[in-house]
């Protein structure tokens, strides 16, 4: 009995490795970060809880984003660096809050907090998907007012805490509409956010107290999936054009909702 539980945990790992490889990979090109991947897919095909795949999920988008920005040092894209760090700044505030908010929920009992997850996935999904394809129509801003970074960073992080996605797709249309940043530019600066309220709302977990039961395998092996796909991504995003970006951003949009809208039936079954 106990050689058949190791021997579905090391399937498991080696399983959810590949999902993170790739949704960290895709994350890291695109500028998503790949837990708007990661934490969808593992909904619908892990068995786990909410709270478990939004930690484990969260733990990988981390390892990922700080491997990117490393990987970014002395690139021909940068980070902004009084704008970004104000939003970041304003994330990792947001990370913090929107953890709150997500055990406020969770605490409701039920599949409450699942339903509502899914929910917000699919319409932001949605919006940032019909938002990208006509951008070139929309004019943008260029926000340069310290407060106004700090609140818009501030959104986007208890966004991206409460959904355990690390906030991709909005901050994206976000940096897009906002600071009339270009693809590769958003991205960069999109993972940046993402490290700040990532480390932020993993930071309040350990402290509150509420991390979640996992297998340790299973979160090393996921870390890993996203050390590697954050260099892989910033490797092949270095030979991509913002056309190509874009492109690649559109199609995980489109995945994204797909999976989301079977995991929100799935909570009715």
């Amino acid at each position: 009995m106990v050689r058949a539980y190791e021997v579905r945990l090391l399937l498991q790992a080696i399983l959810y490795f590949l999902i993170c490889l790739a949704a960290t990979t895709a994350g890291g090109i695109s500028g998503v970060g790949g837990g708007v991947i990661i934490k969808p897919v593992l909904d619908a095909v892990s068995g786990m809880g909410v709270a478990t795949v939004s930690f484990l999920s969260g733990c990988t988008v981390l390892a990922m984003t700080a491997t990117s920005m490393l990987r970014s040092r002395g690139g021909s894209v940068h980070v902004e660096k009084r704008r970004g760090t104000l939003l970041a700044v304003g994330a990792a505030v947001g990370g913090i809050l929107g953890k709150e908010i997500f055990e406020l929920v969770r605490a409701t009992g039920g599949v409450t907090v699942d339903i509502v997850q899914q929910i917000m996935m699919i319409l932001l999904t949605v919006g940032v998907f019909i938002y990208t394809l006509n951008r070139p129509k929309i004019k943008t801003k260029d926000v340069q007012n310290a407060f106004a970074c700090t609140v818009i960073g501030l959104t986007l992080g208890l966004v991206s805490a409460f959904l355990g996605i690390g906030g991709g797709p909005i901050n994206l249309a976000v940096l897009y509409y906002f600071f009339s940043m270009d693809s590769k530019t958003a991205a960069l600066n999109s993972l940046y956010v993402i490290l700040f309220s990532q480390a932020a709302s993993f930071i309040n977990t350990l402290v509150r107290g509420t991390v979640p039961e996992f297998d340790w395998l299973v979160l090393i092996a996921m870390c890993v999936g996203g050390v590697l796909g954050g260099i892989l991504g910033r490797s092949i995003s270095a030979k991509l054009t913002n056309k190509g970006v874009d492109r690649l951003f559109l199609v995980i949009m489109a995945v994204i909702t797909v999976i989301s809208c079977y995991n929100l039936a799935m909570c009715f079954v």
